[in-house]
């Protein structure tokens, strides 16, 4: 039988990356996920992403969204098209598949993620 999920009952080995080369724009930051969740079928996964500032190009797949909520920092997300959100602590957002454009870490910053990362 499935077993609940549950973050504040431990911390699983985080997973350390910096943004590739070609896209980075700004610093070289750290990057550092705790993934609590992955589906059996792969397809969907949930967990902790903790950031130091800096700033990167995001090309999101066609079949990929994801849903963030940040526990703690600053971030800001613009569209290929100039828009810009801000999101700090206790604010959600969802970045859609098929999404192009800079992510740029303002304050050192926690979120939760679940992606959901669907075949095309």
């Amino acid at each position: 039988m499935p077993k609940l999920t549950v973050f504040a009952a431990g911390s699983p080995t985080p997973a350390f990356d910096r943004p590739r080369p070609d896209r980075l724009v700004r610093g070289n930051p750290l990057r550092t996920t705790h993934e609590h969740f992955v589906a059996p079928q792969g397809d969907l996964c949930a967990g902790v992403w903790a950031c130091e500032p800096g700033a990167w190009n995001i090309d999101f797949a066609p079949g990929k969204d994801e849903f963030f909520c940040v526990i703690e920092g600053r971030l800001r997300i613009t569209g290929s098209d100039g828009a810009a959100a801000e999101f700090g602590p206790g604010q959600a957002g969802v970045i859609p598949a098929g999404f192009r454009g800079l992510f740029e870490v303002l304050e050192p910053v926690r979120k939760h993620y679940v992606v959901l990362e669907r075949p095309c």
